[in-house]
């Protein structure tokens, strides 16, 4: 008979199929791993969430399925490169005059701290809403709500 890894004691035999550790909150505690789930885009009006193990890590590393997380299909390909042009020339099949480039964006500013976010992840990992989260950390409910959905969009969580 199989016996729990933490604290010895003899596993259910149905228990034993799944898990090497009892039901004792010290066992679960030690023991028990949360599953990390993921939004896999089927098309524009819905999405379906699955336990992210091996299977669905390869499926979206090769483009089968798309990860609401990242908002792109697959792994990121480089850009093909662009055709060169002799100096002053017009690109092919172009009539109007070239634009000229603007400045790249800057990034807002966020109006949270890194320490903030750091604290907001990790209490959003341990189950909180964002009521609870915003009451630790002394902001409005909409401001934590902002905290963890700008660090998931950055892929931090």
């Amino acid at each position: 008979m199989a016996q729990c890894i933490t604290c010895g004691t003899e596993l259910h035999p149905e228990r034993a199929q799944k898990y090497n550790y009892c039901m004792a909150p010290e066992c679960q505690e030690k023991n028990a791993k949360g599953l990390t789930m993921v939004a896999v885009g089927m098309n524009k009006a819905a999405d379906e969430l699955m336990i992210l193990d091996d299977r669905t890590r390869e499926d979206l590393a090769s483009g089968k399925l798309r990860d609401q997380r990242r908002g792109s299909f697959g792994t990121s390909a480089p850009a093909p490169p662009a055709p060169r042009r002799a100096p002053g020339a017009k690109p092919a099949g172009s009539a109007r005059p070239a634009r000229k480039s603007l400045p790249a964006p800057r990034p807002k500013p966020v109006p949270w701290t890194a320490k903030q976010e750091r604290l907001a992840l990790l209490y959003n990992e341990q189950g909180l809403r964002p009521a609870e989260i915003a009451d630790k950390l002394g902001v409005s409910s909409y401001l934590a709500t902002q905290i963890i959905l700008a660090a998931k969009n950055r892929g931090k969580l």
